[in-house]
C-alpha cells in the first residue's frame, strides 16, 4: 500500500511539472503551442510511406523504432500554403487517446510556461479552422496560438489510423 502511495505522489509531481508548459513551434511566422503532456518526442523529418485513401493532410506513416506512426502535415491541416520540408522541419510525436500521431511542423522553438491567467479564449468566429485553437497565450508582447490536440482528428480518421497502426 505504501508503494502505491509513493507512485501516486510521483505521478502527481510529474503532473505538476507539466502544468502550464507548452512546446512552441513555428508554422511560417506564427507561433503555436501544444500542451507538453501530449508530447512524446521530437524527431527530424524522415521517409514517409504514403497510404492511399487518407485525407490530404495525413501524409502517410513512418516507422519509429518498430512502431508505425501516422504523420500529419499541420500546415495542410490548418489550410496553409504547403512548404517543402528542410533540415529544420520536425515531427512532434504526440499521444491523443492512446493513439500516437506525428505532427510535421516547420520548426520547434522552445518549451514555455504560460500560466492559465495569461491564456484567453480564441475569438468566436464561424471559421472551422478556429476549432483547432483552444486558447491564445500571452507571452510578453507576443501571442502563441494554443492547439486543442483532441480536435486535430475526427472520429473516422482516428478509426482509420488505428487500423493502419496495428
Amino acid at each position: 500500500m505504501e508503494n502505491n502511495a509513493r507512485i501516486q505522489d510521483l505521478w502527481e509531481q510529474d503532473e505538476d511539472t507539466q502544468k502550464d508548459k507548452y512546446l512552441i513551434f513555428f508554422l511560417g511566422k506564427e507561433f503555436y503551442g501544444i500542451e507538453i503532456k501530449y508530447v512524446i518526442e521530437i524527431i527530424g523529418i524522415q521517409t514517409i510511406t504514403e497510404v492511399p485513401g487518407l485525407p490530404h493532410y495525413l501524409k502517410g506513416i513512418i516507422n519509429l523504432r518498430g512502431k508505425i506512426i501516422p504523420v500529419m502535415d499541420v500546415r495542410e491541416r490548418f489550410k496553409k500554403v504547403c512548404k517543402e520540408y528542410n533540415e529544420r522541419t520536425c515531427v512532434i510525436v504526440i499521444e491523443i487517446n492512446h493513439l500516437f500521431v506525428g505532427l510535421i511542423v516547420d520548426q520547434v522553438a522552445e518549451v514555455l510556461s504560460i500560466p492559465e491567467e495569461e491564456i484567453v479564449p480564441p475569438p468566436e468566429v464561424t471559421d472551422s479552422e478556429n476549432k483547432f485553437i483552444k486558447g491564445i497565450g500571452k507571452v510578453g508582447d507576443e501571442v502563441k496560438l494554443l492547439i486543442n490536440c483532441e480536435k486535430l482528428l475526427i472520429n473516422e480518421e482516428i478509426m482509420e489510423i488505428k487500423e493502419i497502426s496495428k
